[in-house]
């Protein structure tokens, strides 16, 4: 038997731009605790789209996590003996950490160029509704459209 759900932590914004989504970005990006170099390339990303669009960054982030969540997902159900897909609504901080997590897978496969850059480039991707976070999102809609027909064994 399951026990009960655990609390959500709370999150103090970031130096820089006193925004709660933007530290969470941030501790997304980190590895082997290392969260002043996440930082650094977190901003440095920031800086480069703010000098390409001359737009706030952190308007421009909201808009690229905004673009790149998905609204609907399949989560299997197993009902008798087969396994369904059923298209669910998204809460809205899983929305935020899909959108993150395919931000980052995104711009960790481009080569190239420095991390940095390529999270920017992937952001100012997203913001125009383009690159691979994106089509990630299409085809979480797309499974969902497909399995529609199963969208009464909601739970």
């Amino acid at each position: 038997m399951r026990r009960r759900r655990a609390d959500r932590r709370k999150v103090e914004p970031d130096v820089r731009y006193n925004n709660v989504k933007v530290q969470t970005f941030i501790n997304h990006v980190l590895k082997k605790g290392k969260k002043n170099v996440a930082a650094t390339l977190v901003y440095d990303a920031f800086d480069i789209m703010a000098e390409k669009t001359g737009k706030d960054p952190v308007e421009l982030f909201e808009q690229a996590i905004q673009n790149a969540s998905p609204r609907m997902e399949v989560r299997p159900r197993r009902i008798g003996g087969a396994t369904y897909q059923i298209p669910m609504e998204v809460p809205t901080h899983r929305q935020f950490t899909l959108a993150t997590r395919w931000l980052l897978e995104a711009a960790r496969t481009r080569t190239g160029l420095p991390f940095q850059e390529c999270l920017a480039d992937e952001l100012l991707s997203a913001v125009n509704n383009e690159g691979n976070a994106i089509r990630k999102r299409e085809e979480a809609h797309r499974m969902a459209k497909a399995n529609r027909a199963f969208s009464h064994f909601r739970v």
